[in-house]
């Protein structure tokens, strides 16, 4: 049975993990615009670069999203330092380093790493949803569903071609 919080004060607690958490994922969308068009660049396939391009403007579009969902419970749209995506752009950038310029196995790494910042997005946007049911924001949390069905289709687009061409060419490399 589902259960929403009645009270302001019994919920206090889960709207400051809430916030914090709207506060680091806001972070992460942030620093993800930054990213993207660094990935698109280092990809040697057009299929990726487009696909980096395309999840950019999403990205730009999740920003404006998580500052509604802000205004929508009535708090500052305001950035904290994501650790967890902090990181995973780290390893993006190891990978670029690390992989031969112009070469398909280059690509295999980014969709590795770009599927591990989708997956942290999955995670983070399917609780934050989750969140914002039980707080009764439910208006804040249609717009994460939003956003999780987003993230949801990044990740199989880059599965996609990974599975169609990209892993293969990698091998033959």
């Amino acid at each position: 049975m589902k259960t929403y919080v009645s009270s302001e004060q019994e919920g206090e607690k889960l709207k400051e993990l809430f916030v914090d958490g709207l506060k680091d994922i806001y972070w992460a969308e942030k620093h993800l615009t930054k990213a993207l068009p660094k990935l698109a660049k280092a990809s040697t396939s057009e299929d990726l670069k487009e696909a980096f391009e395309m999840h950019l403007k999403e990205t730009e579009g999740h920003v404006t999203k998580v500052e509604e969902a802000f205004k929508i419970i009535g708090e500052k749209a305001q950035a904290k330092v994501c650790p967890a995506m902090e990181g995973l752009l780290k390893e993006g950038d190891e990978i670029v380093e690390s992989t031969e310029k112009g070469t398909v196995v280059r690509d295999c790494g980014l969709i590795m790493a770009a599927q591990k910042v989708e997956h942290y997005e999955i995670a983070s946007y399917g609780t934050l949803r989750t969140l914002a049911r039980m707080l009764g924001h439910f208006d804040a949390a249609e717009l994460l569903q939003e956003i999780l069905d987003e993230e949801g289709a990044a990740d199989k687009k880059l599965t996609d071609l990974a599975e169609a061409h990209i892993n293969e060419e990698a091998a033959q490399e």
